[in-house]
């Protein structure tokens, strides 16, 4: 045999065409996954900012009474806490500007602290 007749008897070529609808087909494949993981990202997240809590609760408040300090209503408040921490964020939490209290003076207490 030549080599012409070889070239004869080999499967014919064939070129790959995609069409328009081919490339919209292919690219839609393509794209599914991120699309995908795109809608779960963002209607699996609302679920983990929901909370149990009431945002309408009245917050906690302890007025001052005559003779005494922070550190006894730190002490009072949250006894099992540092009461230097229970301090620092009383002052933060009621922007006070120092550490003294009078008597008839009400504090509003962080919620970590509240009954």
């Amino acid at each position: 045999m030549t080599a012409i007749a070889l070239a004869e008897l080999a499967a014919p070529r064939t070129r790959l065409r995609i069409t328009r609808r081919g490339r919209a087909v292919l690219a839609a494949v393509a794209a599914a996954p991120f699309v995908v993981a795109v809608f779960t990202s963002v209607l699996g997240g609302a679920a983990a900012t929901a909370t149990s809590t009431v945002v309408d609760a009245p917050p906690t408040v302890v007025t001052v009474e005559a003779g005494q300090s922070l550190w006894q209503i730190a002490a009072i408040v949250a006894p099992e806490a540092n009461p230097a921490d229970v301090v620092a964020d009383l002052i933060a939490h009621n922007a006070l500007e120092s550490g003294s209290v009078l008597p008839g003076q009400t504090l509003v207490l962080p919620e970590r602290y509240a009954d």
